[in-house]
């Protein structure tokens, strides 16, 4: 049996999200990607068995790697022009 996650290690699962929202070239999927980590973190943080936790944690960390592969191919084309937007 794994052990659940630290908050520590939660809190880091976050800030990596959110760090990797930040990578995306549109203003768009980036606001979107911000959301939806705040939306699923609220979501989870009522998960009180530790096997769902686990399951929980497990499953971020892999969105987390989703996101970051995203963002490397949304900079390969993304437009030249600024939007206005991105002050």
């Amino acid at each position: 049996m794994v052990p659940p996650p630290s908050r520590t290690e939660i809190l880091s699962l976050f800030r990596s999200f959110l760090r990797s929202a930040r990578q995306f070239p549109d203003y768009n999927i980036r606001e979107y990607t911000k959301r939806r980590t705040v939306d699923a973190f609220h979501g989870n943080k009522s998960l009180s068995n530790p096997s769902s936790v686990v399951a929980a944690f497990t499953d971020g960390k892999y969105q987390l790697q989703v996101a970051k592969r995203q963002a490397l191919v949304y900079s390969f084309y993304c437009p030249k022009t600024k939007s206005i937007m991105d002050t």
